[in-house]
């Protein structure tokens, strides 16, 4: 029997994974259709559209998705999605930023109200919460690209602001307006990038305590769960050995 419960369990977590890739697969198409649909449909001539084919690439989605994802931005019965921003309170007065891409308005600020009402939190008006973040560009790769100095080396000669080194890899940001240029620069001096995208980060971190950490990471997992929801930002830092507890 334990046998037969502990593969359960791996069927289970695989059925998750399987999931969770599925709906990341489907917001990356999202943002394709939006950004082919925003210009041209030729990632030359369209940096946004070749930003998010990019990032698509580094989740490992197929090509055949990518190019269907495009191809639905000219088509006549293409749906328009809206980009929309919530901004609101969670558990402890957590600050939260939800982006959205959708068809239907009411449907999502529906969703995210209750989302926010469900975990103890409140949505507020836009640029609420917005100005304790900053609107950056954030640029990731991995740690074999090369150390800390290399990194920072070329970061500085693409023009960035900044660099975070750490066991996941290299993360520089850069303004939100020099995005494009800047991951141009890095792509010459490191290769391609992991994921670039633009992103809200905080200016101040809040630390939280076990019980407030695992109230806003189902809040967040709930929002991350919506198929409107693109990206969650919070000022929260959860402490390495609360988040170790919350892992295990």
């Amino acid at each position: 029997m334990a046998g037969h419960s502990q593969f359960k369990n791996i069927m289970h977590r695989k059925g998750k994974q399987d999931s969770i890739r599925s709906k990341m697969f489907s917001k990356l198409a999202r943002e394709i259709t939006v950004a082919a649909k925003a210009g041209l449909p030729d990632p030359l001539m369209n940096s946004r559209l070749r930003l998010a084919i990019q990032n698509a690439k580094a989740q490992s989605m197929p090509k055949d998705n990518i190019d269907r994802a495009i191809k639905k931005a000219s088509g006549a019965d293409g749906e328009n999605y809206d980009e929309v921003r919530y901004e609101g309170y969670g558990p402890g007065g957590i600050a939260v930023i939800v982006e959205a891409l959708t068809d239907n308005r009411n449907r999502t600020a529906s969703n995210v109200r209750s989302i926010f009402t469900k975990a103890g939190g409140a949505l507020g008006e836009t640029g609420s919460v917005s100005f304790s973040f900053d609107h950056v560009g954030e640029i990731t790769y991995k740690l074999a690209v090369g150390d800390a100095d290399k990194v920072m080396e070329a970061a500085i000669e693409a023009g960035a602001d900044d660099v975070v080194t750490d066991e996941d890899g290299h993360t520089v940001y850069c303004a939100f307006e020099a995005l494009g240029e800047v991951s141009k620069a890095l792509e010459a001096l490191l290769g391609e990038a992991e994921t670039v995208k633009p992103i809200w980060r905080a200016q101040n971190s809040i630390p939280v305590d076990e019980e407030r950490a695992q109230s806003l990471m189902k809040m967040t997992d709930a929002l991350e769960d919506d198929d409107d929801v693109q990206n969650v930002y919070t000022n929260m830092d959860i402490p390495e050995d609360v988040m170790a507890k919350l892992s295990a």
